[in-house]
């Protein structure tokens, strides 16, 4: 492959994991990020307002995320760049159970007896429920994990009975795909079932199997993104921060990025900035990039989008019995999931409230939330009350994993490649599809070639 100059557009993980594999082969190349942090959709955030709150630092994020064993791309990459995951992440088992001890948690065997037996010792369920888990899963396997296109969630789940749907693959749906069952993929969602509950154990010694679940003990920066960007220095690439680009320029047989000329360009923002840069350029580019960037963008265009909103709250001493607990969520009671910050690297008695897909103002979504943990984690307050913090909501979160939902391909125009978790097909918006959308974009590089040029 010859070393080409590559210009990266975004310091979130898809563009931060794209520069990497870019300069592992050997390419030169500069990364230019518009905000002064990195991260992208999973960053780190600094707020002093709350240290008077809680009297210590509060390691917050812009939104609390999971990771699991099947996300193997992305537990590869942090060891790349100097990482290892078991010193940042907290490892165990896959456990989806409520505050009253019912739903599954799975034990610490080898796949797939772990998953048997965790659905055989689930609390809160009968024998009809967990026997019609069983048949379904089975019957999942004997189809390859396939369905129609157009099913979703809720039309897959159909014949299993409803309290499992409810305290188990509601939350994962809503968790994993950020879409309502009755509006979400059930394709994406068997693939997400696939990875974590089929795959096949890694060979390497002491490696996560795919369920277990992987909870962040810092914040999300410095989980991978800090380290992405001094692997990158040392390793001669240019990281900029605040540094804002308009959509790349092609002239003269190269795209040009603030005043830079570039052999390849990978486009790693959001999708929403993607779609307004590219649209933007689109009106006065020449007619055959024109027809590239207008090709691209039909798909984009129709992405629709999610909210999440993360409530962080505080009460003296509070620690639940696991790190995560599932909630009983209604439109009321809108929070699925609560993490204790104070068991994740985090003072003692801050909480996380994750309220995925979320409606309606945060001053709602904050005092609802609220109103919610007081009723359903009273167990745990022992009648202390529980202060808001902050809450924190990305009105454009992650998009809608509807059914036969059509992405934009990793291909723009020649010389110029998009990634992002929008583009990576196979999964719903992930850290692992945006990794993996990252890594393949750096991987197309070897076949790129501009435009043909006469001067």
């Amino acid at each position: 492959m010859s070393a080409k100059t590559v210009a990266v557009v975004g310091a979130g993980w898809s563009g931060l994991a794209a520069a990497v594999s870019a300069c592992e082969a050997g390419h030169r190349v500069s990364v230019f990020e518009a905000s002064r942090s990195l991260g992208g959709r999973a960053r780190g955030l600094l707020d002093n307002d709350l240290y008077a709150a809680v009297g210590k630092s509060v390691p917050m994020d812009n939104g609390q995320h999971i990771l699991i064993g099947a996300y193997r791309q992305t537990l590869e990459i942090m060891r790349t760049v100097g990482i290892d995951p078991d010193d940042l992440l907290l490892r165990q088992p896959l456990r989806l159970q409520f505050p009253d001890g019912s739903g599954i948690a799975l034990p610490d065997w080898p796949a797939p007896w772990n998953f048997l037996a965790g659905v055989l010792l689930a609390k809160g369920w009968s024998w009809s429920d967990k026997f019609s888990l069983l048949g379904a899963v089975r019957q999942w396997k004997r189809k390859g994990f396939q369905c129609e296109t157009f099913a979703t969630v809720a039309d897959l789940l159909a014949g299993i009975n409803t309290e499992v749907v409810e305290s188990l693959f509601n939350p994962l749906c809503i968790s994993a795909l950020n879409t309502p069952p009755h509006s979400a993929s059930a394709s994406i969602f068997l693939s997400v079932l696939q990875e974590t509950l089929a795959a096949s154990p890694s060979s390497r010694p002491n490696m996560p199997r795919p369920s277990d679940l992987l909870l962040p003990t810092v914040d999300l920066s410095a989980l991978f993104p800090q380290a992405a960007a001094d692997w990158l220095r040392d390793n001669g690439a240019n990281v900029q921060l605040g540094a804002r680009c308009e959509a790349p320029r092609w002239s003269a047989g190269k795209w040009h990025i603030r005043d830079q000329a570039f052999d390849a360009v990978i486009w790693a923002t959001s999708a929403p900035h993607a779609i307004q840069a590219m649209g933007d350029y689109a009106l006065t580019a020449p007619t055959n990039v024109a027809t590239y960037l207008n090709r691209w963008l039909k798909p984009a265009q129709a992405i629709a989008y999610q909210a999440i909103a993360t409530v962080y709250a505080f009460a003296p001493g509070l620690r639940l019995p696991q790190p995560m607990l599932a909630l009983p969520s209604s439109p009321q009671a809108p929070a699925q999931f609560v993490f204790d910050r104070g068991q994740l690297g985090g003072p003692e008695g801050v909480l996380a409230f994750v309220v995925s897909a979320s409606l309606g103002s945060r001053e709602e979504l904050q005092a609802q939330v609220l109103d919610q943990a007081h009723i359903q984690l009273e167990a745990f307050l022992n009648g202390q009350p529980l202060t808001a913090l902050q809450t924190v909501v990305e009105k454009q979160a992650t998009f809608s994993c509807t059914p036969r939902l059509v992405r934009p391909p990793q291909r723009v125009a020649p010389g110029f490649l998009a990634c992002g978790d929008y583009i990576y097909a196979p999964f719903p918006a992930t850290i692992e599809g945006a990794v993996r959308s990252g890594m393949m974009a750096a991987l197309a590089l070897e076949d790129v070639d501009g435009f043909h040029w006469k001067p």
